[in-house]
């Protein structure tokens, strides 16, 4: 199978280093809203094609980590049944939690892209060599962003960016063949 998807060859350059992405969750693994049921529990809405987008991207040897400032049960069984190993919690100071899981995994701002939607998400997205936004995101991080995704968060927005990482990565073609025979 010929994969279609093509992406212009200097976002492709930058993206070939990335060995691990930072993602936000609030408006990029969801659609930003804070759904709460009768008893204050925190519900949230998860799309399958970034999820399976986060698969292929471990299959590839790149390394999904979740960094946001809200914690949740939902969150976590999400995580869990993805694989996501790497994940920080509740923390609004994202830089440092960033540096943490690049120490343990040996990698550096070099290796590393972030995709966030909001101020608190500006201290990666600054660092790393490949900044990437859903459409919705605030102004500044439009502004920074090197890549935004034709989807929105929560709705194929990290799948954009996990297609982008497997082209660069020359993983796509193949993950694309074993998936079609």
């Amino acid at each position: 199978m010929t994969p279609t998807l093509t992406f212009p060859p200097e976002l492709l350059l930058r993206a070939q280093p990335i060995r691990v992405v930072f993602f936000d969750v609030d408006g990029v693994l969801t659609d930003g809203g804070l759904y709460f049921n009768e008893t204050g529990e925190s519900l949230k809405r998860f799309h399958t094609l970034d999820g399976h987008g986060i698969k292929l991207l471990q299959r590839a040897g790149i390394v999904p980590a979740v960094i946001t400032g809200r914690d949740s049960a939902a969150l976590r069984i999400r995580l869990l049944a993805l694989g996501v190993t790497h994940a920080r919690f509740g923390t609004e100071d994202k830089r440092p939690a960033a540096e943490e899981i690049l120490q343990t995994l040996g990698l550096t701002w070099d290796e590393a892209a972030a995709m966030g939607d909001d101020w608190p998400d500006l201290p990666m997205l600054r660092r790393c060599a490949l900044a990437v936004a859903p459409p919705g995101a605030q102004t500044e991080v439009l502004a920074t962003a090197h890549h935004v995704t034709t989807r929105a968060g929560g709705r194929g927005a990290v799948r954009d960016l996990c297609d982008l990482l497997l082209v660069a990565s020359g993983h796509y073609r193949r993950l694309l063949e074993e998936a079609a025979t």
